[in-house]
């Protein structure tokens, strides 16, 4: 038979229907599961055969979500976790022995950044840093005990792209596992895996939920390096609750028509930041002008629901843009329905020196628009009155 389309798979992927006939999957609010007999309690413990034993290894729900993951993005198997950093430190704890080195791009989110540079290292995982403008400089970073190489595309505040078939590429030549977090893009506009990723991360907190309903985290890919990432995860306790599984997976039934819009609205935002008189600069995958828009252009369905720009005036006039916003939410989150603002430099990488800001091209008069699904005029509307004030 031949393969369903996307948006087909995102609504029909389901688990079997119970004998009530349900048309829509219902929740499973259980922490265990009973067994028929000892016997099928031994060969169940044992994995002899394939069953759910406990919430905390697998349920119907978050299986449910995680096969529509893997059919989404090209994988062999997944494994879903309470949160988007739960995914992040998992996979890096399940896959690194101390000793191992990860080589990753310096744009990375906060917390990740935190995760290499003052954790990992407390069990001698350390982390080099390449700068994404200079992809060229990425094999000086690769020594004999690197293990992972790690990107996120597009970036996450100044949305920069990277190359995915480059980060392919280096991985293969130099048998590294190659890891990228594709929250940004989600399955719909980016299979990294046809790339050459071995794994793929993403926070379903964002895009993948798009309501600002629920936390969660998926990482799926190679089925072997899978399997290691679940064993971690079954001893370790980050699991997805059944709850959140159940709410993302019908997210996914309409993430498509959802990120259509996104996308086109956000494109519309881009393009009249681009001519405002009070904006440096504007950087959307989609937009010409952008640095990386012919690689944007080849790995991306279409450019994403994030825009960054400079507003001019740096942190004072960030502040009162934030301050003079009027519809837009202000919030440190992204993906929602609502159209929310964030001011990086003087809150969510307020704590960077300037040094390091710079680094990941994070200016005081940037802002990041996470673009929402009102209506588009009422959104420009917003954003042009607290500009011109």
């Amino acid at each position: 038979m031949k393969k369903k389309q996307f948006e087909t798979e995102a609504i029909r992927t389901q688990l079997n229907r119970s004998e009530f006939l349900e048309h829509s999957n219902p929740l499973y609010l259980t922490s265990s599961f009973i067994f028929e007999d000892a016997e099928d309690m031994r060969a169940s413990f044992s994995e002899e055969k394939e069953r759910n034993i406990y919430s905390r290894f697998s349920n119907p729900n978050t299986s449910e979500f995680v096969d529509k993951i893997c059919k989404m993005e090209g994988a062999e198997s997944g494994y879903a976790f309470a949160t988007g950093m739960a995914a992040v430190f998992s996979t890096f704890a399940a896959l690194l022995n101390s000793g191992d080195h990860i080589v990753s791009a310096r744009s990375v989110f906060g917390s990740t950044h935190t995760l290499f540079t003052k954790i990992l290292p407390k069990w001698g995982i350390e982390t080099s840093y390449f700068d994404i403008n200079k992809p060229n400089t990425i094999e000086d970073f690769i020594t004999s005990n690197t293990k992972i190489l790690y990107a996120e595309s597009p970036t996450n505040p100044a949305i920069d792209i990277i190359d995915l078939e480059l980060l392919g590429s280096i991985a293969k030549k130099h048998n590294l596992i190659l890891v990228i977090d594709n929250c940004f893009a989600t399955p719909y506009l980016q299979q990294p895996i046809k790339y050459g990723a071995h794994l793929v991360i993403h926070s379903a907190t964002k895009l993948i939920d798009g309501q600002g309903r629920v936390l969660g985290g998926v990482t799926v890919g190679n089925a072997k390096l899978i399997r290691e990432i679940y064993l971690f995860a079954r001893n370790t306790g980050p699991a997805l609750s059944p709850f959140n599984a159940w709410t993302l997976s019908k997210s996914l039934e309409t993430l498509a028509v959802r990120v259509d819009r996104h996308c086109e609205n956000a494109l519309k935002v881009a393009e009249f930041l681009e001519q405002h008189p009070k904006v440096n600069w504007v950087k959307y995958p989609f937009l010409k002008s952008h640095p990386q828009y012919e690689v944007a252009k080849k790995q991306m369905k279409l450019g994403g629901n994030i825009v960054a720009f400079e507003i001019k005036g740096g942190i004072a006039a960030g502040i009162k843009f934030l301050n003079t916003i009027k519809m837009c939410s202000l919030s440190a989150n992204l993906g929602d329905t609502r159209t929310i603002v964030t001011h990086p430099a003087s809150t969510t990488h307020s704590k960077l020196a300037d040094a390091d800001k710079l680094e990941v091209n994070i200016t005081d008069g940037l802002v990041r628009i996470s673009v929402g699904l009102e209506h588009v005029d009422d959104i420009i509307l917003d954003l042009e009155q607290a500009l011109n004030s």
